[in-house]
C-alpha cells in the first residue's frame, strides 16, 4: 500500500490498475486478522499493526466525519448521467434536490438533453454545454469554450471537456467539466492509453488558467491514486473526507467521477442515491474563504 508508486507501469499498467482498487487491499488485511485469531496467533496479530497502520495512514482521513457547512461554501453535484438513461427528467430532479450551486453532467444527447435543460431550467439560469458535457449553475457564466482534450487517433468528433467561468458571491471561479475516455482491463492489463494522454491535456489546460480558483468535475475514468491522473492531482486539491464510491451504480468499487479544486478546498465528498445512469452522482462541498 505504502509503496504502490513503485509498481511498474510498463507492461500492462500495472501500477495504474494496482492504484485503482487501492483501498481494497485492506480486505487482505482483513483475511489475515480473521486467520491470526482463529489460530490464536499474538506474533501474527502484532505483525498485522503495520499493515493496519499503513491504511489508516492513507485513507483513515477520508472516513471521519462531515465537517460543519460554513457560508463560504459551494455545493457542486458532479455525473455521467449516461447516454442509456431512460428517465432523464427524473434524473435531473434527483441532482436538483441536492441543492447544488454548480450541476456537472457528462454523455449529454439529444432528446434527453432538451430534458436536462428544461428541467432545470427554473432553478439554474445558467447553462453552458459543449460537445456532451454541460455546466449549470445558480450564478452567472462567462467565458465559456471547449477544450482539446482529444487524444490522438480518434477522428471523429468528439469534444468532451469545456471551460467557463462562475462568477459567485465569493468572487469567481473557473470550472472545468471533462469526459475523459474510458479505460478497460483485460489479458494485457489495463487499457488506459487514451485517458492518460487526455488526463495529460487537461493538466495542461488548468496549469494554464488564469484565474486563481479552479473547480474540476469530470467523470476522469481513474481514481485520485491511479498515477495517471498525476497531471491533475499534482496541480489540485482532491477531496479532504469522503469515500464516495460511484462506480459501477449497481456494486460501486471505485470512485471514478471526481472534484477536484485550485485555492479552494474540497472539504466534503459524497455519492448521492442512484439515477437511471451507470455511475452514481457525486456532491461536494468546496470551501472558497
Amino acid at each position: 500500500m505504502v509503496l504502490h508508486g513503485a509498481v511498474p507501469n510498463a507492461v500492462g499498467r500495472l501500477g495504474s490498475l494496482l492504484e485503482t482498487f487501492l483501498p481494497w487491499l485492506g480486505a487482505v488485511v482483513v483475511v489475515l486478522l480473521v486467520c491470526a485469531l482463529v489460530r490464536r496467533s499474538v506474533l501474527a496479530l502484532v505483525a498485522l499493526l503495520l499493515p493496519v497502520a499503513a491504511w489508516t495512514y492513507l485513507f483513515g482521513p477520508l472516513l471521519l466525519p462531515a465537517p460543519e457547512p460554513g457560508a463560504d461554501e459551494l455545493v457542486v453535484v458532479q455525473h455521467n448521467v449516461s447516454d442509456e438513461n431512460g428517465d432523464p427528467a427524473a434524473t435531473a430532479r434527483a441532482l436538483a434536490g441536492a441543492e447544488p450551486d454548480l450541476i456537472a453532467l457528462q454523455e449529454l444527447v439529444s432528446p434527453a438533453l432538451e430534458v436536462y435543460a428544461g428541467t432545470l431550467a427554473a432553478d439554474y439560469p445558467y447553462r453552458t454545454v459543449r460537445g456532451t458535457v454541460g455546466l449549470w449553475s445558480k450564478h452567472p457564466l462567462t467565458g465559456a469554450r471547449p477544450l482539446d482534450i482529444k487524444p490522438r487517433g480518434i477522428t471523429e468528433e468528439w469534444n468532451r471537456g469545456l471551460r467557463a467561468v462562475a462568477r459567485t458571491p465569493r468572487g469567481e471561479v473557473a470550472v472545468y467539466v471533462a469526459h475523459l475516455p474510458s479505460v478497460r482491463v483485460g489479458a494485457g492489463g489495463l487499457a488506459s492509453a487514451r485517458r492518460d494522454e487526455s488526463a495529460g491535456l487537461l493538466g495542461d489546460a488548468v496549469a494554464a488558467e488564469e484565474v486563481p480558483r479552479v473547480i474540476l468535475l469530470g467523470d476522469l475514468n481513474g481514481t485520485v491514486d491511479d498515477r495517471a491522473l498525476d497531471p491533475l492531482t499534482s496541480r489540485l486539491d482532491v477531496a479532504e473526507r469522503g469515500v464516495a464510491l460511484s462506480f459501477p451504480a449497481a456494486f460501486p468499487v471505485a470512485r471514478i467521477d471526481q472534484v477536484m479544486a485550485r485555492s479552494a478546498t474540497v472539504r466534503h465528498i459524497r455519492a448521492l442515491p442512484a439515477t437511471g445512469s451507470d455511475h452514481l452522482p457525486v456532491a461536494a462541498r468546496i470551501r472558497l474563504g
